[in-house]
């Protein structure tokens, strides 16, 4: 299975995880030390398609998709990022 990194693209307000541009983490076989469990929950079924072989139609590079966490007051935007091919 390949790897999946969730780094963060966008912050806007105050992450309660403390999350900022530039954080990444490493979605593989288990679950990443210090990512928010709320961004983990939203971000897992987007890592699972990209570890599979997948994409989505409505991203234009297939080994990515950005997936905010569900704080819509203080959103966090992360890109999904498919190592290792498809």
């Amino acid at each position: 299975m390949v790897d999946v990194i969730a780094g963060v693209v966008s912050q806007q307000g105050t992450c309660e995880a403390g999350h900022r541009v530039g954080d990444e983490f490493v979605i593989g076989q288990t679950t990443p030390c210090g990512l928010c469990s709320w961004s983990f929950y939203t971000l897992y079924p987007f890592s699972q398609v990209l570890q599979f072989g997948s994409s989505f139609p409505w991203e234009p590079d297939p080994e990515v998709a950005r997936v905010a966490c569900p704080d819509p007051d203080n959103p966090v935007v992360f890109e999904l990022r498919r190592e290792g091919g498809g």
